[in-house]
């Protein structure tokens, strides 16, 4: 499940999600850097983190890992990659650009780093690289892909190259395991549910991508899904069969390459979710011979009768 900087750096709050293994919870997947460029941990933090105030003190790194490692949990250091508003606050030049130079930004207002830039790379994977040594056991690499909203004919991607989006994430991806495999953690990265079926103009295409990495989560989440999408009328009323068609279409995808772990859908909104709904998507990941499961909730607040699954 997964723990956000916010909620890590509660008193007695990781030790409430650890306490969880009794429902069979197995791992936890904690903000290391997140959507708004925050890293979780000051200490050990790359040099260029702490200069732009991105280095926090949220958590104690190797404490945690410790403390999840005791409980016999594995540990995944989530890092969102691109978007990252205080990297292209501090360091415009690293950041997708407006015509006269200025940082594009999102509709939220975020802004975003330049996929093309290796300089962002290092950047990235420099923070991964403390996570690694502090004990994580597996990076997991978010918003790895270019903008989806905002003024998209507004980009300016200085020193663009000549070549698919989907090859410009697959490049970035090839270069982080390179650098963190040697230190003994697996790398993973999130993908668009809809990834696998069509191109979305992101760059995140699981044929490519799956060649570098050892795990690939699909955000499946139901509520995410239009209205007659697989031919359902209303996915978010169907979870399980939704689940279900979109792991097919990465399976198929993926083609044994990498493990497929679905993120799956522990939150309302359209419509109520509660243990039944959770269930049903578990059984569905299960039935697609996922390599187990994740749950998503914005507030931190978990079914955890669902953990075990539906034959718990």
């Amino acid at each position: 499940m997964h723990v956000s900087l916010g909620l890590a750096s509660i008193p007695g709050k990781l030790d409430q999600y650890v306490a969880l293994r009794a429902y069979g919870l197995n791992t936890i997947e904690l903000d290391v850097k997140d959507e708004n460029g925050r890293i979780g941990f000051a200490a050990h933090a790359p040099a260029l983190a702490a200069r732009i105030g991105a280095a926090r003190s949220y958590y104690d790194a190797r404490r945690v890992a410790g403390l999840v490692h005791d409980a016999g949990l594995y540990l995944i250091g989530r890092v969102v990659v691109y978007e990252d508003p205080v990297l292209t606050e501090a360091r415009p030049e690293l950041a997708i650009q407006r015509s006269d130079g200025s940082v594009w930004r999102s509709t939220m207002g975020l802004g975003w780093s330049n996929p093309y830039d290796r300089r962002v790379w290092a950047y990235n994977v420099d923070v991964a690289t403390a996570a690694a040594r502090a004990g994580f056991d597996e990076i997991q690499f978010d918003y790895v892909r270019f903008p989806s909203d905002g003024d998209l004919s507004a980009m300016v991607f200085p020193g663009r190259r000549s070549e698919p989006k989907g090859k410009t994430v697959a490049r970035f991806l090839a270069y982080a395991a390179g650098r963190l495999h040697p230190l003994g953690v697996r790398v993973s990265a999130d993908l668009f549910g809809l990834a696998a079926t069509r191109d979305l103009g992101v760059g995140q295409v699981p044929q490519r991508i799956s060649r570098y990495v050892d795990a690939i989560y699909p955000m499946v989440y139901p509520s995410h899904y239009g209205e007659g999408e697989f031919d359902i009328t209303d996915p978010d009323l169907f979870p399980g069969r939704t689940v279900a068609t979109s792991l097919l279409a990465f399976r198929r995808a993926v083609k044994g390459r990498a493990s497929i772990v679905p993120w799956l859908q522990d939150f309302s909104i359209q419509h109520t979710y509660g243990q039944l709904e959770v269930d049903d998507q578990v059984a569905a990941a299960r039935r697609q011979h996922a390599a187990g499961f994740m749950l998503w909730n914005p507030e931190g607040v978990y079914t955890k009768e669902a953990l075990s699954g539906p034959s718990g």
